[in-house]
């Protein structure tokens, strides 16, 4: 006997096969502008991340999550961890599960924290992580059980400034995301970044700059907290004019115009006769040619 379920039970079958996993990478750097005038702001910027984390995991039963700290030398994973955790328990009547994305985050970020104590370095390392994301969430299609669907994205909630030095790696995750189907959001607190935002318009991803820190939590809520499918029914912040300037790969600065290698593709902002990256060997410009002058008739 065949048993149709009515479209509604239908719906409901399919989205409880569907997993929803947030990567949120953290930057955690000291050496960021806005915590070295103001380092209590890692503080408020930490536990809105926590809220906003756990009113994920609350959205749906089968949701995952995952938090990093990118730091100026490395970036590790914060939560989950390897180690077990039987002894947490309710606090003020918290949900066991939300009180572990809280302990076991700001455990490890405090960690993460304190073993670096080198010198402070503004730049961070965001693509990095943002490839470190990529393979876990490589590695949690390859294992998930048959049938199921897991949507997956990552947020990067930074303050630091865009680095051209990291050009090419920014381009290698953008395009590995975009062809394993993963959205990046981009929470910029401090400046725009210009080669995130491209990264969001190629994974189709949204990018905010917020407007005041203190509100950060109802932003992240507003913009970043509904799916990317249900998303084209609300009404966000409209998209910002995107600068697809390039870095040249000599002098790692946005460039306008430059020139373009035949072979690599590689771009520079001045002519050179040998390619640094594939050393391929290029014509010079034929000089222009010396029109002989006229003798005067006598």
């Amino acid at each position: 006997m065949n048993i149709v379920l009515p479209e509604e039970s239908q719906q409901d079958a399919s989205s409880a096969e569907e997993t929803s996993l947030l990567v949120i990478i953290l930057d955690s750097n000291p050496g960021q502008k806005m915590l070295r005038e103001s380092p209590h702001v890692l503080t408020h910027c930490v536990d809105s991340v926590i809220v906003f984390a756990n009113t994920h995991l609350m959205q749906k039963v089968q949701n995952k999550l995952a938090i990093m700290a990118c730091h100026s030398k490395s970036s590790q994973f914060i939560y989950p961890d390897q180690g077990k955790h039987g002894d947490i328990r309710q606090v003020d009547g918290q949900y066991e599960a939300f009180t572990a994305v809280e302990k076991i985050t700001k455990k490890n970020l405090a960690k993460v924290l304190t073993s670096d104590g080198s010198a402070v370095i503004t730049e961070s390392l965001l693509a990095g992580a943002i490839a470190m994301a990529l393979c876990y969430i490589a590695r949690l299609q390859r294992t998930k059980p048959p049938g199921a669907k897991l949507n997956c994205r990552i947020l990067v909630v930074t303050g630091s400034s865009c680095s051209t030095s990291q050009y090419m790696n920014y381009m290698n995750v953008f395009f590995t995301a975009q062809k394993q189907n993963v959205v990046i959001d981009v929470c910029a607190l401090d400046q725009h970044l210009n080669l995130l935002q491209q990264g969001c318009d190629i994974t189709n991803g949204l990018y905010l700059k917020v407007p005041q820190l203190q509100g950060l939590l109802q932003y992240m809520m507003w913009v970043f907290l509904p799916e990317p499918p249900i998303r084209e029914k609300l009404v966000l912040p409209p998209p910002l004019k995107v600068d697809y300037r390039a870095a040249c790969f000599c002098h790692r600065q946005l460039i306008d115009i430059g020139y373009v290698c035949s072979v690599c593709l590689s771009i520079f902002c001045k002519f050179s006769p040998i390619c640094t990256t594939c050393h391929t060997v290029f014509k010079m410009p034929a000089l222009p040619a010396v029109k002989p002058k006229k003798r005067k008739k006598m």
